[in-house]
């Protein structure tokens, strides 16, 4: 099969990374097969000369809000869950650099022995250089998904589009789980998400990128290259804007 070699349509991405896609097959922790692999197709994605950014999630080592069910005070719990995502980025950040991509993480909690403390402008500049900048530890406050931070980060960089890396293949009419008439949703608007309670991300992130006008696309990171296609301009999984 001929190499693909077609431009990214993007110029500048936000790549939100689920905690639980870095699991694989476990049930706990972190697969270095996964974060490989996530690893080598990032590293097509700088070489195509795309500015990269990427918020990871925590929930393959802990969730705040499933451990404050647990009985954990909620703020603790959030906080741990933060804690969390930075151990996904680090381990991100080493398989980046072992394939030879300059990478620096970012966190909203000061860990300076561990990483830079988030500073808007210097992620920018990071970005410019070619550099992937990881952002981890959400928004640094209790109570936000790392959705909320994924938005957030977008707008504040001037990313082109959010790319929602989760275990499922997009956005459906309904919980496919529930309901065997659901339907995957190639295209979706901003205010259908909102009005049916669509549920793949917090209203909140949603109603953020959609007062910038940046897309979101929902695909499955199992499958190898999706990160690749969308870039490319491939139709995969589910994209929301306005039309």
């Amino acid at each position: 099969m001929p190499a693909d070699n077609r431009a990214a349509v993007f110029g500048r991405v936000l790549l939100k990374l689920s905690g639980e896609a870095l699991m694989g097959s476990q049930s706990f922790g972190i697969d270095e097969t996964v974060v490989g692999d996530v690893a080598d197709e990032l590293k097509t994605v700088h070489g195509m000369g795309v500015e990269l950014a990427v918020v990871i999630g925590g929930g393959n080592i802990i969730r705040g809000v499933a451990a404050s069910d647990r009985g954990i005070e909620r703020v603790t719990a959030d906080h741990m869950g933060m804690l969390g995502t930075v151990i996904n980025a680090l381990a991100l950040q080493d398989a980046l650099e072992k394939r030879g991509v300059t990478t620096r993480v970012q966190t909203a909690i000061e860990i300076r022995e561990v990483a830079e403390t988030f500073i808007r402008r210097r992620a920018i500049r990071h970005l410019e250089r070619g550099r992937v900048v990881i952002f981890a530890a959400g928004t640094g406050n209790p109570f936000f998904t790392t959705d909320s931070a994924a938005a957030l980060r977008a707008n504040e960089v001037h990313a082109e589009v959010l790319m929602k890396a989760t275990k499922v293949p997009g956005i459906y009419s309904a919980d496919p789980n529930k309901d065997p008439d659901a339907v995957l949703l190639p295209e979706v608007t901003y205010q259908r998400v909102l009005e049916e309670n669509l549920g793949f991300m917090d209203a909140a992130s949603i109603s953020l990128c959609r007062e910038n006008g940046i897309p979101i696309v929902l695909f499955d990171l199992a499958e190898k290259g999706n990160i690749l296609r969308v870039l490319r301009g491939d139709t995969v999984g589910s994209v929301v804007r306005d039309r």
